[in-house]
């Protein structure tokens, strides 16, 4: 099943973002269900949020993948959703 994972910084937390970056890259490169993966942007090219394909077994597989993930522990999102996508490009 993929899962898109959408979430939002909370305001001023780049800081928070940049020093918990190589932890998050190596989550999503260590767990093998992250399909497609990649920050969001503001109009100025400064990291805002992430939007994440997750392909795992169902909903609540998704929720634990976005529970450890290191951006998540280090409470730099103010809002994460998840929400199943089909895929129909690509």
């Amino acid at each position: 099943m993929l899962i898109a994972l959408l979430a939002t910084d909370k305001p001023d937390s780049i800081s928070v973002r940049k020093e918990n970056r190589a932890a998050h890259l190596e989550y999503l490169k260590s767990t093998g269900c992250v399909s497609q993966a990649g920050p969001l942007l503001d109009d100025d090219g400064q990291m805002i949020g992430s939007l994440i394909i997750l392909d795992v077994e169902d909903k609540s597989a998704a929720q634990e993948w976005a529970n450890n993930d290191p951006y998540a522990k280090a409470a730099l999102f103010e809002n994460v959703q998840l929400m199943i996508w089909k895929r129909v490009i690509g």
